[in-house]
């Protein structure tokens, strides 16, 4: 029996079932790559932290043109009104200066020039290419599957608990003003995380459409793995 087949004839998971295979996926998020490793336990030197935070400003650049994707493929007005603020978010609105501007704080509190970040010079090609295939599936995706893809963020919380925990001991060389980002990204990713999850659990319903969300989700865990294999091997 083709896998195909066998699939078509399997029962679906229950919601509950689903949202645990959903969420075993942590398993391989960035947290565990060697880099982010070594950089939670204070080994990396400060060109190696410049490095990063240079190139994981090219995605955060990013993010708001993925939403804004997702946003122009989904005819559901009540779906828009909740995702459009994560453009917000990243982009600032009103006195908010938005998650894009936290990073650039960042990149100042670690000794980036705000012109060198901002000129995205310090940006690899394999960095460069993993963000830029996010965008595009997210552009080319229905947008169901794009907004799955964001269910990363449900392993987001711990990585920032962790720097704000360690990076003040390990680089006190690092204005602490500079991590606001993760600081406001914790309650920001519950709270995106609880309506991704609430998509994804209502449209992939069938076994197929489950373990097709299950494949687009290790998909993400990909693009940000690789991310940081590139950044290892450019900062080593």
């Amino acid at each position: 029996m083709s896998a195909v087949v066998e699939t078509k004839t399997k029962a679906a998971w229950s919601r509950a079932e689903f949202e645990e295979q959903l969420r075993a996926k942590g398993a391989g998020y960035h947290i565990h790559h060697p880099f982010n490793r070594r950089m939670n336990s204070g080994q990396l030197e400060p060109e190696q932290i410049r490095g990063w935070v240079a190139n994981r400003f090219y995605y955060q650049l990013r993010i708001p043109q993925k939403d804004a994707a997702i946003l122009a493929n989904c005819p559901d007005r009540e779906m828009r009104r909740k995702w459009v603020l994560r453009i917000l978010d990243h982009d600032g609105f009103g006195d908010g200066e938005g998650g894009i501007e936290a990073w650039a704080r960042l990149g100042t509190a670690v000794g980036i020039e705000r012109e060198q970040l901002w000129s995205l010079r310090s940006v690899v090609p394999g960095v460069r290419f993993a963000v830029d295939a996010y965008v595009n599936f997210a552009r080319t995706a229905p947008w169901q599957e794009a907004v799955c893809s964001s269910l990363t963020e449900m392993f987001a919380p711990k990585i920032h608990q962790d720097r704000l925990a360690n990076w003040p001991h390990h680089y006190p060389w690092i204005d602490q003003e500079g991590l606001q980002y993760f600081r406001s990204r914790i309650a920001l990713a519950e709270r995106d995380v609880e309506h991704g999850l609430q998509v994804t659990l209502d449209h992939f319903t069938s076994r197929a459409q489950q373990e097709r969300a299950l494949d687009i989700l290790q998909f993400k865990l990909d693009i940000l793995w690789a991310m940081l294999d590139a950044v290892d091997k450019a900062f080593p």
